[in-house]
């Protein structure tokens, strides 16, 4: 095995493992402030992903040339634009069903999801849609044919996604906002009759989350080119994967799960079968959680008496 093409496989499995991460991030924090999944949440990534074409698409008509401002309003418009759709999936799919069965807003979840995907194929249509290549450089290091090179779309995508992840640490861990999340995610009902505005703290999630899989859908779009009505489905099974692999519910365990999957998927497509990548990631998943239920950073789960 050549280093070259390892080393390779690595930058690309960090870079794909970085944007699961950001998605997974969406489904740990639904998860731990009221327990249940947002099934709908890939799909909010998909249509982030048709805004930054939009956005692209109206910005250039207008003659705006400047690549960063360019790319600066369509990351604004396209988070606050998503976040809207992450507060009204919690409005319409989650409130009205928080205190009934568990399985009763799974499914509503699912209802969504499939709402938005038949919205979206009726608006856009169901061809694949494309964007143009804004930024093209690479870094390449060695001569020949060994060399390994870095794209600077990977770097931007590796490096959002860690900004992403330290903001939204301290913003739980050390923010008044984050310590009313905390309090919600341990005690609802205790947490209203302090005081907590429990109904807005869970929408404020919804919010959050959905924020960073448009910063996800921008910066996978820009990098692959090209998307469908129906790619949040498959992108969000796989983040919902990389969010139980590091342990649901803890930020770092998204990102530590989405880099294990983006690692696995890359190194075992290249070095033994890509039409098995996807068996193999979660044949690991199945092992990891037979040994650790809970997850690689999670934590079991203590019943409130």
């Amino acid at each position: 095995m050549d280093w070259y093409i390892l080393i390779q496989q690595l930058i690309n499995g960090l870079t794909l493992g970085s944007v699961y991460g950001l998605i997974a991030v969406g489904y740990t924090m639904v998860y731990g402030i009221i327990g249940m999944i947002n099934f709908a949440h890939g799909d909010v990534y998909m249509v982030s992903a048709y805004l930054t074409a939009i956005s692209i698409a109206v910005f250039t008509f207008f003659g705006i040339s400047s690549i960063p401002f360019l790319l600066l309003c369509t990351v604004i418009i396209t988070i606050a634009i998503t976040s809207v759709y992450g507060w009204a999936i919690e409005r319409v799919a989650y409130r009205p069903l928080r205190d009934s069965t568990r399985l009763a807003p799974l499914i509503s979840a699912i209802g969504m999801s499939l709402v938005l995907q038949n919205y979206v194929q009726l608006a856009q249509g169901a061809r694949n849609q494309g964007v143009p290549t804004l930024i093209d450089q690479v870094f390449r290091i060695g001569d020949g044919d060994a060399f390994v090179q870095i794209t600077y779309l990977q770097i931007i995508i590796i490096s959002v996604s860690v900004v992403s992840m330290i903001l939204l640490t301290f913003l739980i861990h050390k923010s008044d906002l984050g310590r009313r999340c905390r309090a919600t995610q341990q005690d609802r009902i205790m947490a209203g009759i302090l005081g907590v505005n429990t109904d807005r703290i869970i929408s404020i999630t919804f919010v959050i989350g959905s924020a960073m899989a448009a910063i996800a859908g921008v910066l996978v779009t820009l990098y692959y080119g090209s998307f469908d009505f129906y790619v949040g489905f498959i992108t969000g099974i796989k983040a919902f994967t990389a969010a139980v692999l590091g342990g649901i519910g803890s930020l770092p365990g998204a990102m530590l799960g989405g880099i294990i999957l983006g690692l696995s998927e890359s190194l075992f497509s290249s070095f033994v079968n890509t039409d098995y990548k996807d068996v193999f990631a979660f044949s690991l998943l199945v092992l990891i959680l037979i040994f650790k239920p809970e997850g690689i950073l999670g934590t079991p789960e203590t019943e409130k008496v």
